[in-house]
């Protein structure tokens, strides 16, 4: 059965109504008189006890209940709302002159010029300056700046900030004198929205007791935001057949997912695996591509801001790249239009120096290298 909602009028006329019909002579129900006040404050009660009612249905309903309650609803299937995701990225820890050997420990501090976002060092044991022993990079005497991989203290999206905004020490660090970030900080994602949760939630439900492509994709999905991936069946890591094996691609949008997430996949994979079968969790293979294209602007327009909004464009595009997703040549014409207006033509588009779209392998991911607007 529905419930009927009344406003503050319609039920005092309608008590009005009641008491009139019940009553043999005409009651006085003017404003101000004692009977109309009566009816008034009843109103008011049953405004108030319409909205307990509302708000106890809004509850009990997934697709009506929002922040805790949803949280509170969905936690009765084991379904947690994913925490937020730190963006990360890439700092250069420089100096005016080589001299000594310079030092950055990890988990050094680094901050934006207005000092409202902060970025940790982190350990990369790919780098051949990194050192666990010392626990931390050592800047060559001979050198005068190295890249290294940060990332923001406070999960969310406000860590993806510009390039050339990460500008400030916070940390003390011998024979370094500055910092700066050339790319901007990327992959940070806010808490997911209640929205994203119903939807994650009719997965769930479609995935119940299945060891199916599907739930394996869910399984993944709850590992962490932002995610993608790709599952192979009947493979092996090499391309070969493999009867009754299934390989899992990964990626958290940088192109070299960590250890740590890896193994989180390959945890969540074995729960909702089929019985019999063995699998593989891998990153992708990282396809660098160099981009290249040569804009017209109108006589009105500032090229050097014109140039930049076409670049970042191309760039945050070329980023964002799923596993197995075409570069096509044209997109990045497109992509050049849609920047700015003031863009009246796009050519000489060049993908690592070719004029033909980049295609990668299943398991490959695209990434941008150079990106040179002309």
């Amino acid at each position: 059965m529905q419930l009927r909602l009344l406003n503050f009028s319609t039920l005092v006329q309608n008590m009005a109504a009641a008491v009139q019909a019940a009553s043999a002579q005409l009651l006085d129900l003017t404003i101000g008189s004692v009977l109309r006040a009566v009816l008034e404050a009843n109103a008011a009660i049953a405004l108030w006890m319409q909205w307990l009612i509302l708000r106890l249905l809004q509850t009990t309903r997934a697709a009506t209940s929002a922040g805790a309650d949803l949280d509170s609803w969905m936690g009765d299937f084991s379904v947690i709302r994913l925490p937020a995701v730190s963006a990360t990225g890439i700092v250069t820890f420089s100096r005016i002159t080589a001299g000594l050997a310079g030092f950055i420990p990890v988990g050094a501090l680094v901050r934006t010029a207005d000092s409202t976002q902060s970025f940790i060092a982190i350990a990369d044991t790919m780098n051949t300056a990194y050192s666990a022993e010392q626990g931390g990079y050592t800047l060559a005497s001979t050198a005068t700046a190295i890249d290294l991989p940060v990332r923001a203290a406070a999960a969310g999206a406000g860590g993806n900030v510009r390039e050339g905004t990460v500008t400030q020490m916070a940390s003390a660090m011998a024979g370094i004198d500055a910092v700066n970030n050339a790319a901007p900080m990327q992959n940070g994602m806010d808490a997911e929205t209640d929205a994203a949760v119903r939807a994650r939630f009719q997965d769930f439900l479609d995935t119940c007791s299945r060891a199916t492509r599907r739930a394996i994709g869910y399984a993944i999905a709850n590992v962490q935001q932002g995610l993608y991936y790709v599952v192979a069946e009947n493979t092996d890591t090499a391309g070969g057949f493999h009867a009754g094996n299934f390989v899992v691609t990964v990626d958290d949008g940088s192109g070299v997912p960590s250890d740590a997430l890896l193994a989180s996949v390959g945890v969540a994979v074995e729960a909702v695996r089929p019985v019999g079968s063995t699998y593989a969790v891998r990153p992708p293979v990282v396809i660098e591509v160099d981009i290249t294209v040569t804009i017209a602007i109108g006589p009105d327009a500032t090229r050097a801001s014109v140039t930049a909004a076409v670049g970042q464009a191309i760039l945050s595009y070329a980023s964002m790249l799923p596993i197995g997703a075409a570069l096509p040549l044209s997109r990045i014409a497109q992509i050049a239009y849609d920047a700015d207006p003031a863009v009246i033509n796009a050519s000489q588009v060049l993908l690592n120096n070719s004029s033909g779209d980049i295609v990668p392998p299943v398991n490959g991911v695209i990434k941008p290298g150079i990106v040179a607007v002309n």
